[in-house]
């Protein structure tokens, strides 16, 4: 159980390091699939 509470930590302190990072990915997934959807919508094209 130590272990797993070991590891759990870590990734935990793995995820707060890089929070920017994640958070920039995922906004730059959001706006590419807003733009493919807008542009979809636009243009009429499925």
């Amino acid at each position: 159980m130590q272990a797993v509470m070991d590891g759990y930590k870590g990734i935990s302190l793995i995820v707060r390091l890089n929070w920017d990072r994640i958070f920039t990915f995922g906004t730059l997934v959001v706006g590419l699939l807003a733009g493919a959807f807008l542009g979809q919508a636009l243009t009429g094209l499925y």
